[in-house]
């Protein structure tokens, strides 16, 4: 008696060959078989029967980088996530996250951290990894998986500083890590764009990745462009791929695409990893299929002002002759580029809220100010908690470019899919309700770069192979029964950058460890996502 019975669908089973006829039994969470098993559906021996003719089954898609920390902990249905046919997602990223902290070190990042993830329940246990990972634990829609943050690390030892980690500091930074790595971490992340992350150099990373080498874990990293002199070779590529060699860890680079800036260039932007590797550098890469990205405002203060954390930012801002120095150094620096383009997308105040949407430069206009000034106002006035995006480019074949370069980057067997969604903001870029079905239809077609097979191989057994997610990423008999339904002719993303909160359509069904999560398209409410521990 099965659980579940699936019939009558091509099954793509995610280790890449050619997609086949077959039926898929799942009981106790698990495939119990795959092939025939028309006699089963005849003779009612399942508890439910799921008609997949004319569709496509895989493996429920695994989302390599994701920021729904805070989002899960709030709304643990997760239907825009689950909707795209994502069963598992990998937090953590940027080295943004919430353990290993002590309470008081949490309630500080919760706050730093509020415009990526808006304000999680204060009631958490972030202690350990192992008990974070339990706030998660069959109490949310999806699975989750862990990297220890760099941020955490560095907060918990020496405070929210510009310190370097040496002697005894470092020693206890690598006992957090040693300890997270064996309450099941995939790796240590980090994101060098991001406070407290960019105050580290080069010889702290190594030594925390060696610690990270002795679990066969995964250096997860966004590139520095922050105290690019603290990095070796002036950080970015060239740092990471150090890291590599000198700590023997494997290395996974985050968003790594091409922009506007470099669309169609697609040889340069991965020939240093591509040497590297030749030498024996253990490599990956992920992307999403978009020409901007999003984030939150403090990326945009100076380390100086990020200096003692989110009070006192609050207290700097809350002087004017400094919160004048801070906008200033923000219009200098940002004020060609970033601040152009900048789109609010999350403003709780009523009194803010009308510039959900807009750009920066209208929030200045209005408040009769600079950019840099209308933001650092916002910012004391939202206690921190904006979030913001940037608009997509009038270069329609610059984008169109890009999209077909994130096609052909897919295609390399080192590659995988990282939606870096943040689905926390009120009007969230579209890539938190669109990256999946966005390649896999949409691109796919436009684009016939690759087999079907071949991309969905990219988004569930990649993934599960390199980080550790034993019995995930397969339609195979003992498997965990994550599962996504789709019609490969129909499914494509509906999500825009000014009508982000759209569904994709196409995906009928999705389940996870064996439950109907996503039945004829509506989320049913089952919360049976689990806590995955990386097993390398």
């Amino acid at each position: 008696m099965f659980d579940v019975l699936i019939t009558g669908g091509t099954v793509v089973d995610g280790a890449g060959g050619p997609g086949f006829r077959g039926d898929v039994g799942v009981r106790g969470g698990r495939i119990a078989a795959v092939g025939d098993l028309s006699g089963a559906a005849k003779g009612g021996s399942a508890a439910r029967i799921i008609d997949a003719a004319g569709l496509t089954v895989s493996p429920g898609f695994i989302d390599t980088h994701a920021h729904s920390d805070g989002a899960l902990l709030l709304d643990p249905q997760h239907a825009n996530g689950l909707r795209q046919g994502i069963t598992t997602e990998i937090l953590g990223q940027d080295g943004l996250s919430y353990a290993p902290l002590s309470r008081e070190n949490y309630l500080i990042n919760r706050q730093y951290l509020s415009g990526v993830y808006g304000l999680p329940p204060e009631e958490i246990d972030t202690e350990s990894v192992d008990a974070f990972l339990r706030s998660y634990h069959e109490r949310c829609a999806i699975n989750v998986a862990y990297p220890v943050p760099h941020g955490a690390v560095r907060l918990q030892t020496v405070g929210f500083h510009d310190r370097p980690l040496r002697g005894g500091d470092l020693e206890a930074a690598k006992i957090l890590v040693w300890d997270g790595m064996e309450q099941g971490a995939i790796g240590l992340s980090t994101g060098m764009s991001y406070f407290p992350n960019a105050w580290s150099d080069t010889e702290e990373l190594v030594e925390l990745c060696k610690v990270v080498a002795e679990f066969d874990g995964v250096y997860v990293t966004h590139l520095r462009d922050v105290h690019t002199e603290r990095g070796f070779g002036g950080g970015g590529i060239t740092e990471a791929l150090e890291i590599g060699r000198r700590s023997g860890v494997k290395v996974h680079f985050s968003h790594h695409r091409t922009s506007i800036e470099n669309a169609g260039q697609i040889e340069q932007r991965v020939e240093e990893i591509d040497r590297a590797k030749a030498e024996g550098v253990d490599c990956t890469l992920e992307l999403y299929p978009y020409p901007t990205g999003s984030g939150y405002p403090m990326m945009f203060l100076s380390s100086e002002a990020n200096e003692g954390g989110p009070a006192a930012i609050m207290e700097r801002l809350r002087d004017p002759e400094e919160r004048r120095a801070i906008a200033a150094r923000i219009d200098e620096k940002h004020g060609g580029g970033l601040l152009g383009d900048g789109v609010f997308t999350h403003l709780p105040s009523e009194e803010n809220r009308h510039l959900e949407g807009k750009t920066f430069l209208e929030a200045a206009s209005e408040r009769a100010s600079t950019p840099g000034e209308a933001i650092c106002s916002i910012l004391l006035e939202e206690e921190l908690t904006v979030g913001f995006l940037i608009a997509p480019p009038s270069d329609l074949s610059g984008w169109g470019q890009v999209s077909r370069d994130a096609v052909e980057l897919l295609s390399r067997p080192d590659y995988m899919v990282g939606s870096d969604s943040i689905s926390a903001h009120s009007r969230p870029h579209p890539r938190a309700y669109g990256t999946f079905p966005r390649l896999l239809g949409r691109l796919r077609r436009l684009h016939p770069v690759m087999t079907l097979e071949a991309m969905v191989q990219r988004m569930t057994d990649n993934p599960a192979r390199r980080f550790g997610l034993a019995g995930r990423g397969r339609i195979r008999e003992g498997y965990y029964a994550d599962v996504a339904v789709f019609d490969q002719t129909r499914i494509t993303d509906t999500a825009t950058y000014d009508d982000p909160s759209s569904y994709p359509v196409g995906i009928p069904f999705v389940l996870v460890n064996g439950q109907v999560a996503v039945d004829h398209e509506r989320c049913t409410g089952t919360l049976s996502g689990q806590a995955l521990r990386g097993e390398f």
